[in-house]
């Protein structure tokens, strides 16, 4: 399958999910603090290559694929190279450099469910939401166990699966992730030409 193609597809998944985590949230009231980073800011997130496929198709289109490799491979930080945050001491307070194109891991965090040992939906969200947002945190979680939809980690990470099963269930460190998808649109595109009708859309 054309890494276009795959593009196109994890990009439309993204957008399904996107819908979801926004009628889910409209139906909670759950939100993130504006400026909060703290989730990406930890160092032992793990992601498939294929959810950063997009990412690097952006970053070959606009001529900032190798200097992006050659960055992540001279990085000692363990943090997702994405993240940027407003000052070495506000490591908790940024954002996202490229947030279009940010994974299914950090679309999912906050606002998705994992199953518990006992096959029961868990949100799976941060100790800053269910702290300030405890209220609104337990009306979730029973509205959760009373049928409400919420989209599911396993359910989004199969899904990602079935467009390309070896990118999409091998999993790494975050940053390792992103020199993955990296060297396979540098590899992709080595031998072929640049990808025709794309040139336009970065």
């Amino acid at each position: 399958m054309a890494i276009e193609l795959k593009v196109r597809l994890v990009e439309e998944l993204f957008d399904r999910l996107d819908t979801e985590i926004t009628d889910f949230k409209s139906e909670t009231k759950l939100n993130c603090l504006t400026g909060c980073g703290k989730c990406c800011s930890k160092p032992n997130i793990d992601a498939s290559p294929l959810e950063f496929l997009p990412w690097a198709l952006h970053l070959f289109l606009n001529g900032k694929a190798e200097e992006t490799l050659l960055e992540l491979n001279n990085s000692t930080i363990s943090t997702c190279h994405i993240y940027r945050p407003l000052a070495l001491l506000e490591e908790y307070n940024g954002s996202c450099s490229n947030y279009k194109y940010r994974g299914l891991i950090c679309r999912l965090f906050g606002y998705a469910a994992n199953r518990d040992k006992y096959g029961e939906l868990r949100l799976a969200t941060c100790k800053i939401i269910k702290d300030n947002q405890l209220e609104n945190f337990n009306n979730t979680e029973e509205a959760i166990s009373k049928g409400l939809y919420v989209p599911i980690f396993t359910d989004y990470y199969m899904q990602l699966a079935q467009i390309d099963y070896r990118m999409g269930v091998t999993l790494l460190p975050i940053n390792q992730a992103l020199k993955m998808a990296i060297e396979e649109v540098l590899q992709y595109y080595a031998y072929r030409p640049f990808p025709g009708g794309l040139e336009n859309i970065a």
